[in-house]
């Protein structure tokens, strides 16, 4: 299945994301600190098997 719109797609998102960094940069470190801390636990996790 091709989907023709999908070029089109991404110049809107790409404007869309830097217009809402410029206006909530607090919001997206929150979601880059969860983000991070989840990865660090599912890392940490991997290697230790804290949680089975």
């Amino acid at each position: 299945m091709h989907l023709t719109s999908a070029p089109h797609l991404l110049p809107i998102t790409s404007l869309l994301a830097g217009l809402f960094l410029l206006l909530a940069p607090r919001v997206v470190s929150f979601a880059v600190a969860v983000y991070l801390i989840f990865v660090g636990l599912l890392g940490l996790n991997a290697i230790y098997h804290i949680v089975k």
